[in-house]
């Protein structure tokens, strides 16, 4: 079993440290060195990989002063974008060994074109495709692609433990409510991310079961939400609800 502990960066990222029993470890999407370094001697952990889900710079601004500390890691991420510095170009279906866990690669295009995510040992490493309570703004792909990605990641087990880059949750969470001021799930949830937020804890990881819940994105063809875009679009197909969703999520 692997341990996971966040590493803040900059306003609102997280850069996810995955630790073995040993005193090694794996982060993933260093957009900053620094708290990384700091943390790392802190702990007296090893750094023996690094994971990268997209190329945009809060995610790999830290590679190269991480390499002038750590120069033979091993770096993963998408073949589909031009990063510098990766040993591993990976596609979508390919896998690799972490610290004797075998970790899934999954193509989720949208946010970025190339997006991958990583899945091993019961969790999800999303990037910037799925939130709590949310999901990632289409830069370079299309409504379809990152819908696509969406159901991709509905497809794995329930509780999957998902790992977001950025803590968004409570910006989410007032979207959410918007097109869902009904479900108590969500009223419940939102209590719960005050609390958290108030004493300055991550809200992540969180679950797909948990999403499933109270993620709109993940919720496109339940009737409450259908309705709340009936403004929005002629169309209740699952992908017109989801792109009218991801238009208004935009604007708000």
């Amino acid at each position: 079993m692997l341990t996971i502990k966040s590493i803040p960066a900059f306003n609102d990222n997280y850069i996810w440290l995955i630790q073995n029993s040993d005193l090694r470890c794996a982060i993933v999407d260093p957009g900053d060195a620094k708290p990384v370094l700091q943390y790392l001697e802190q702990q007296n952990l090893t750094l023996e990989a690094i994971l990268i889900t997209h190329h945009h710079k809060d995610h790999v601004g830290g590679v190269p002063a991480l390499l002038d500390s750590f120069p033979n890691i091993k770096i993963v991420g998408p073949e589909k974008e031009d990063i510098p510095y990766l040993t591993h170009h990976l596609n979508g279906g390919d896998q690799f060994s972490l610290f004797d866990e075998t970790f899934l690669v999954i193509d989720l295009p949208g946010h970025t074109l190339g997006h991958l995510g990583y899945v091993g040992d019961g969790k999800l490493f999303s990037g910037d495709v799925l939130f709590s309570a949310g999901c990632g703004r289409i830069f370079e792909g299309s409504p379809e692609q990152m819908f696509d990605s969406i159901n991709k990641i509905l497809a794995l087990p329930d509780d999957t433990k998902v790992y977001p880059a950025h803590e968004y949750t409570s910006a989410n969470v007032s979207f959410a409510l918007a097109v869902e001021p009904g479900n108590k799930d969500l009223l419940t949830y939102r209590e719960d991310v005050f609390q958290l937020r108030a004493e300055r804890k991550p809200t992540l990881p969180t679950t797909l079961q948990k999403e499933k819940l109270i993620n709109p994105f993940l919720r496109v063809d339940q009737p409450s939400v259908v309705n709340s875009i009936a403004n929005r679009t002629k169309e209740t197909s699952p992908l017109a609800v989801f792109t009218a969703l991801r238009e208004w999520k935009n604007a708000f």
